[in-house]
């Protein structure tokens, strides 16, 4: 009975422990950033800025790319682009191009392969970018194919709700909208202009490397394992959070009759909350050491530029819209990531990466099956998959199921799945990820065969005849929204 109480324990613990240090690492410079995007997406760009590069009828030769080279510059992981995902699709963006760039973003991004390359080789990175890109639109034009009549009643929903909109996007908007693209770069990307600390003070703080190392036995930090554990730092972030999230409800929950006090005190909270997170913060004998670094110079100036915006810049109507659809998206995405995040964490403390020599130590389908079920349950943020990876490497897993893990582990972590099904429904999203599961396992396989031995012609072939069948089912789907355009 104690064994199983404390085996209970531990999956609590795992759970909690998983949730605690997302909230303070991921949360605020990334997640909160792309929520207000997404909100800005819906509330200010018109359904026509979007539907003449990612909509239904646009041509496919522009709107698949465009959607991948949008999401190659996001070096997010699937969490925060899924909001961004909510946001261009609810605009009116078609169903394919939607799915190509929530595929492509977090598996692809510039970021994601100049690290794998890096820290794995080379060859992977190549890989990943190619196969990425080819399965990406591959994914996205046969989720278009198979939901057509759902996307035709989609697009024409989104003319119904965004009908009153004029059909030019202002230049504050687009300016807006870049500010805070910018802050969310600024916030994630791992850049030494970023990172390096330019000023630094002590604040008197006793015993605080007792309360650090109180901390790490709580929630351990193995950067080898992808556990990032909880800072002080981290503690004072998910406080301030706690104070966000109820200042919000007061203060935007009834947006649409206008703002109020707790409305401005939600937004300074928010903004002194990403200053904070910006900063440097490190235990050392009798104090902290706080650094000011790049990243909040950054974020301190697009801080500065929002707030000059929104004060003199955006209307009383277009303020109230940004905010209310960035509280839904927050609404609607936030508790079912909360969720995802503490049943992972429960997760994994059962699973044992040991296993994977066993399970993904050769180029087989059921090696690369397993390094997708890998990525199902062993969910890491963006850029922390790749040191993962290279553990997984060292344990015995074979290159191919390697890269079906690094496809599947951004794109099909539980949470996002719990996510998107809110979004797009159960039965697109059950076939969006079984076809990553499939196309993931299928490029493990192609590359894992070429590390065998397999001649790259033939694999050259391989993959001409999938985008010949590619090719064919773009066809197709051209006749179908031909045939759709009287409907």
């Amino acid at each position: 009975m104690d064994m199983v109480l404390s085996w209970g324990e531990s999956i609590l613990y795992g759970g909690l422990g998983n949730l605690a240090a997302y909230l303070a690492a991921h949360v605020l410079l990334c997640l909160l950033p792309a929520f207000f995007i997404a909100g800005a997406m819906s509330a200010l760009i018109p359904k026509e800025t979007v539907t003449r590069f990612l909509g239904r009828n646009s041509r496919k030769a522009v709107s698949y790319p465009a959607a991948a080279a949008a999401g190659s510059l996001l070096a997010v992981c699937s969490c925060t682009i899924v909001p961004l995902f909510a946001g261009i699709y609810k605009k009116g963006a078609g169903l394919g191009p939607a799915i190509t760039f929530l595929f492509f973003a977090p598996a692809a991004n510039i970021l994601a392969l100049v690290y794998t390359g890096g820290i794995i080789g080379p060859d992977l990175a190549l890989a990943r970018f190619l196969l990425s890109l080819t399965f990406g639109i591959g994914i996205g034009l046969i989720m278009a194919l198979i939901f057509h009549r759902d996307d035709a009643a989609h697009d024409r929903a989104t003319d119904t709700a965004f009908g009153a909109q004029g059909a030019g996007m202002g230049r504050m908007a687009l300016v807006f909208l870049f500010v805070w693209v910018a802050l969310l770069l600024a916030g994630t990307l791992k850049l030494n202009v970023l990172t390096s600390t330019y000023l630094s003070f002590e604040l008197p703080f006793a015993d605080a490397q007792g309360w650090q190392a109180a901390l790490d036995r709580l929630v351990p930090y193995d950067a080898a394992r992808g556990e990032e554990g909880v800072s002080l730092q981290g503690v004072v972030l998910i406080g301030l959070l706690g104070a966000i999230g109820f200042a919000a409800w007061r203060g935007l929950e009834n947006i649409v009759e206008g703002s109020n006090a707790w409305t401005w005190i939600s937004l300074t909270l928010i903004a002194a909350t990403l200053l904070v997170a910006a900063l440097a913060v490190q235990p050392v004998e009798g104090g902290l050491r706080i650094g000011v670094t790049g990243k909040f110079f950054s974020v301190g100036a697009a801080l500065a530029a929002l707030h000059f915006i929104v004060r003199h810049r955006l209307s009383e109507d277009e303020l109230r819209d940004w905010l209310w659809e960035s509280w839904r998206f927050v609404k609607q995405i936030f508790p079912l990531l909360v969720v995802g995040v503490f049943i992972v964490g429960m997760i994994r403390v059962l699973i044992r990466p040991e296993w994977i020599q066993i399970l993904a130590g050769s180029n087989s389908l059921t090696g690369n099956l397993a390094g997708v079920v890998f990525g199902v349950f062993m969910y890491f943020p963006t850029l922390v998959e790749v040191p993962i990876a290279k553990m997984f490497l060292e344990l015995g897993m074979h290159r191919g199921p390697l890269l079906a893990y690094l496809m599947s582990d951004p794109e099909l972590s539980l949470q996002s799945i719990l996510i998107i099904s809110a979004i797009i429904g159960r039965k697109k999203t059950f076939t969006y990820v079984g076809l990553v599961a499939l196309f993931s396992a299928a490029a493990g396989l192609i590359y894992g065969a070429w590390i065998d031995g397999a001649s790259l012609l033939m694999l050259a072939l391989y993959l001409a005849g999938f985008i010949a069948l590619l090719a064919a089912l773009l066809s197709v789907t051209r006749r179908r929204a031909s045939s759709l355009k009287g409907v």
